[in-house]
C-alpha cells in the first residue's frame, strides 16, 4: 500500500500570495504524487497545519507549503512520531528549507522533490519542550519581531523591520543572561542576544551561527554580549556577512543542552515564531529526531567560509 502523502498550504503565507496559488498548487500536487494516495488540506489558523500533522496516519508523508512559520506548526505535529516532514519553501523566511538545501527551488522542483524524494533524518530542537526545526533566538531580534506586530500597517518589509528596530533600540536595556551546559557556566553578564541553532541563518538568510550544523547532534550557540546603542548598529553590517563572529563581545558554543536564564523574562522566537517571554528557557537537541524530504547530500554541508577564516 502506497505512503499517503498529506499537502498542507497555508494561504496567509507570503503575505497572502499563496492564497492566490492554491488552484495551481493543488493541480501541480496531484500531477505530480504519481498516483499515491494525496490529501490536500488547507490551513484555516493559526495552529491549524500541527492538528493536520498530528492527524495523519502513522509512517505517512507530511508537505508543508508556505514559509517558515508554516515548517514550524507542521513539525510541532510531527515531532516524536515517524512520519515524514517535506517542504514546499513559497513563504517567507524560508530558513528551514535554506538548511536542507531546498533555497532556489522552483515550485514545480519543490513539489517534486517533497512528493517523491528520498528521506532523512535531521536533527530536531527543544524550548522549554515546545519543538523547533532550525532556530531559536532570545533577545534584541525577538525583541523586534514583537515591536513589529505593533509597527504600522502602511509599514512593510525592510521599512517594517528598521522602524521596530529603532523602537527597541530606543527603549534598550540588556538583561543579564546566564548561559549554562553540563552543569557548567558558559558566559554570565549583560547580554543583546542569543542564538541557540540547528540551522546558520535566520530571519530570512541572516548568517548568525555560520558553524552550524543540522546533524550533527549539536546545536551552536551565539551570544553577543554587551553592545550600546552605537555598537548595535555597528555590527549589524557584519552579522549580514557573518563576520560579527570575530567581535571579542560575540562568544560561540556548542552543545546538546543547555540552559539559559535571565534576570526578567525576555522575548523568544522558535523558527521565527514568538514564543511567550520567559526567564527560563531549557533547551536542547534530539539527535536525528526529525525525519526530512530533501535533496541527496543534504545531510553533509560544505563548512562555512565565514567560520574557517573566523574566531571558534
Amino acid at each position: 500500500m502506497s505512503t499517503l502523502i498529506t499537502l498542507v498550504i497555508n494561504p496567509a503565507a507570503g503575505r497572502g500570495r499563496v492564497g492566490g496559488m492554491v488552484g495551481q498548487i493543488s493541480e501541480a500536487a496531484r500531477r505530480l504524487a504519481n498516483g499515491r494516495p494525496l490529501e490536500i488540506r488547507i490551513t484555516a489558523a493559526p495552529g491549524h497545519a500541527s492538528e493536520i500533522a498530528r492527524q495523519a496516519p502513522v509512517g505517512s508523508r507530511v508537505v508543508a507549503v508556505g514559509g517558515d512559520g508554516t515548517v514550524h506548526e507542521t513539525i510541532g505535529g510531527l515531532a516524536g512520531s515517524d512520519k515524514a516532514l517535506g517542504v514546499v519553501p513559497i513563504g517567507s523566511g524560508n530558513d528551514f528549507a535554506r538548511m536542507v538545501g531546498l533555497s532556489g527551488l522552483g515550485l514545480e522542483a519543490a513539489l517534486q522533490l517533497a512528493l517523491q524524494g528520498d528521506t532523512g533524518s535531521v536533527d530536531l530542537g527543544m524550548v522549554n519542550d515546545h519543538p523547533f526545526g532550525a532556530s531559536l533566538g532570545l533577545g534584541f531580534d525577538a525583541a523586534v519581531a514583537r515591536k513589529a506586530l505593533t509597527a504600522p500597517t502602511f509599514l512593510r518589509g525592510m521599512p517594517r523591520y528598521l522602524y521596530s528596530m529603532l523602537a527597541v533600540l530606543k527603549e534598550l536595556s540588556l538583561p543579564t543572561l546566564t548561559l549554562e551546559s553540563g552543569g557548567k557556566v558558559l558566559y554570565q553578564g549583560k547580554a543583546l542576544l542569543g542564538a541557540l541553532m540547528n540551522s546558520r541563518t535566520y530571519g530570512g538568510g541572516i548568517p548568525i551561527a555560520p558553524n552550524a550544523v543540522h546533524t550533527d547532534g549539536l546545536l551552536s550557540g551565539v551570544i553577543a554580549g554587551e553592545f550600546s546603542r552605537l555598537g548595535v548598529l555597528g555590527i549589524l553590517p557584519k552579522l549580514l556577512q557573518g563576520k560579527h563572529v570575530l567581535d571579542p563581545r560575540v562568544q560561540q558554543f556548542s552543545g546538546a543542552e543547555f540552559t539559559v536564564r535571565f534576570d526578567r523574562p525576555v522575548a523568544a522566537h522558535a523558527d521565527g515564531e514568538l514564543l511567550e517571554p520567559q526567564s527560563l528557557y531549557q533547551v536542547r537537541l534530539i539527535q536525528d529526531g526529525l525525519r526530512v524530504v530533501a535533496p541527496q547530500g543534504f545531510h553533509n554541508p560544505l563548512p562555512s567560509p565565514a567560520v574557517e577564516e573566523g574566531r571558534v
